[in-house]
């Protein structure tokens, strides 16, 4: 049986949840459930595990469609990528592509000179990634601030709630994948 994040921080189940209230609750929880403090090393993984789920809005809305959706709304399915996310994808994948080659290169590159020939591409790449990482970082607060919204028709009885949030938190890990990558590869660029 899964652990109830939620139940863990006795916060109710939402999808929305206020950063600052968690980050108090953590603080509490893992100084008292810490080994040092009459806690346990089960207690402390428990509230570090739940923590993470909470803390990451796609990692959240994931826990929370497994713990209280309807069984219907729990099977996975596709979610089609809308014109502007397809667009970052695909943008997304030719710098990806781009860059990859430009490693090949810089490693092949045995003199200083041929090296330095590279920094200007090397730039041109890095900004590139940093304008996509950019605009992936845009559409996931856009998405977040609109959680609250999904809470409301959550509480109304809206049937429909439980498509959009299994939705938004597919396109949320989308956004969260990409932006592991942006971070991987600048990393690789430095």
């Amino acid at each position: 049986m899964m652990s109830d994040a939620y139940a863990i921080f006795s916060m109710p189940r939402s999808v929305a949840i206020d950063a600052a209230a968690l980050q108090s609750t953590y603080a509490a929880l893992s100084r008292e459930a810490h080994p040092d403090q009459g806690g346990s090393e089960e207690k402390a993984a428990a509230v570090n595990s739940a923590y993470e789920t909470l803390r990451s809005p796609e990692k959240r809305l994931k826990h929370l469609i497994e713990i209280a959706a309807p069984e219907e709304a729990k099977a996975w399915r596709t979610v089609p990528l809308d014109e502007s996310m397809m667009s970052v994808f695909m943008e997304l994948g030719s710098a990806l592509d781009a860059s990859a080659k430009l490693l090949e290169k810089k490693a092949k590159a045995t003199s200083a000179l041929t090296k330095a020939l590279l920094a200007n591409e090397e730039m041109t790449s890095r900004e590139r990634l940093e304008r996509i990482g950019f605009g992936v970082e845009e559409k996931k607060v856009a998405m977040e601030s609109a959680l609250a919204a999904l809470d409301e028709r959550l509480a109304s009885g809206d049937g429909d709630v439980w498509r959009d949030i299994a939705a938004t938190q597919a396109r949320l890990a989308y956004l969260a994948k990409w932006q592991a990558q942006i971070r991987e590869r600048l990393l690789a660029l430095m």
